[in-house]
């Protein structure tokens, strides 16, 4: 048996404590911003059955195709997947449960999503995302609502150089003449396309529009445009989405070959990006889907949604000087002897009743080296209690960054506590 120390599996990261500190915070900020606009908590499996995926993202897709971690399960012979997306998954759980019975639903979720990339700056294999998702409502106001949610969130955040690029699909008529359309201008260019564009030719032209190969830059751009394509409802809902974000004063770009990359998307594509993450500077990402529920086995319903890559906004964040300056720790209780053990014990179980975050130090050590480690917790106060202090019924509170220790009984420690809270 080899004694080599276990690692992790490539691009599937460890969160350490430190770092975590900021996930916390980031988690709660979004569940504020959440519930600001009314949407409740759904919780999907990790685990679906492959066949949702093939059906609702597209087969000839590069999820689907290339970075799905698919299995078959060797105790009963059925065909799973890692969830690589958080949609395909709310959608299932909302038929499932027939949640579309009563009412529309704004729902979202948050969790891990696995897809076998390149592990680079801000994604990963195991990548965690926030997923907002609204079905049963049609009209262009929930595209808006959901694109407004994002520019309140970015300013809560403090980031401000995130911009928002705007595209409409129509719908899907106009999509298979376009299609059509494509197709044929395509093939008369044959030589100049590469492996990835002659494979997806007949199956997904429309992906080749997203192709970054510079060589088939001036092809694509002479390809014909969807827009020319699309039917008057389909213009009047981007028109109108348009006319709303401006009376926010929201600013967008309308990027015509912006198509996403999964086959369930109809009319309004968003996405949000900055220039600080290299080639992979998508942050957030979304659309209406309305042909999805169908598609999954439901009636039809119309649905918008979006996902957020927690990684790449925590680097954002980072890297724009983002700090926490809120402690982990309140109180750290030093002790030493065994009446002041036991003192130490109810004395911490007294600030934790008053909401204060309290660690008991274990292990013994003598008081120097009981501070140090009291220092290095990051706590805002020490108590500290002997064997003297116990018999007295009293502890003395130092401040950790600097002022004078007072002992004081145990019955006024919170009330002293609260005055150092207050000066500080």
């Amino acid at each position: 048996m080899s004694n080599e120390t276990v690692q992790a599996v490539r691009g599937m990261n460890d969160i350490l404590p430190d770092e975590a500190r900021l996930w916390l915070w980031f988690e709660e900020v979004v569940r504020d911003w959440l519930a600001g606009y009314g949407y409740r908590n759904i919780r999907m499996p990790l685990v679906e059955p492959t066949a949702l995926f093939k059906r609702a993202i597209g087969e000839v897709t590069d999820i689907v195709e290339k970075e799905m971690y698919s299995f078959e399960d060797a105790l009963n012979g059925d065909h799973l997947t890692l969830r690589p997306e958080g949609t395909a998954s709310c959608v299932r759980a909302v038929l499932q449960h027939n949640l579309l019975y009563n009412a529309p639903q704004r729902l979202y979720y948050s969790g891990p999503m696995f897809r076998h990339e390149r592990p680079q700056k801000g994604r990963y294999r195991q990548f965690h995302q926030v997923g907002v998702e609204a079905l049963g409502f049609a009209g262009p106001d929930m595209d808006a609502e959901q694109i407004l949610m994002c520019a309140r969130l970015w300013q809560k955040l403090g980031l401000s150089d995130v911009t928002l690029q705007l595209n409409t699909l129509g719908d899907l008529d106009a999509r298979h003449r376009h299609r059509s359309k494509l197709i044929a201008h395509f093939e008369q260019n044959l030589d100049l396309l590469d492996e990835d564009a002659k494979r997806r030719l007949h199956s997904n032209p429309l992906r080749i529009l997203d192709s970054k190969n510079p060589a088939m830059q001036e092809l694509i751009d002479a390809a014909p445009k969807l827009m020319d394509e699309l039917d008057e409802d389909a213009l009047l809902h981007f028109a109108a989405l348009q006319e709303i974000l401006k009376r926010h004063g929201v600013s967008y770009e309308i990027n015509p070959r912006l198509v996403r990359g999964l086959d369930y998307y109809n009319r309004t594509v968003f996405e949000w990006v900055t220039t600080r993450l290299g080639a992979q500077g998508t942050v957030c990402a979304g659309g209406r889907y309305d042909g999805l529920v169908s598609q999954i086995g439901g009636k039809p319903a119309p649905a918008m949604g979006f996902a957020m890559g927690v990684e790449r906004l925590l680097v954002l964040l980072t890297e724009g000087g983002m700090k926490l300056s809120e402690p982990d720790v309140d109180v750290y209780v030093v002790h030493q002897g065994e009446m002041a053990g036991i003192l130490a014990s109810r004395v911490a179980e007294q600030l934790r009743d008053a909401d204060l975050r309290v660690i008991l130090h274990c292990g013994g050590g003598s008081f120097k080296s009981q501070m140090k480690k009291a220092d290095a917790s990051g706590a805002r106060f020490s108590v500290v209690i002997g064997d003297d202090e116990a018999l007295s019924n009293e502890v003395s509170i130092k401040p950790m960054k600097g002022g004078d220790q007072v002992k004081v009984g145990v019955q006024d420690m919170l009330a002293a506590i609260n005055t150092f809270i207050k000066q500080e």
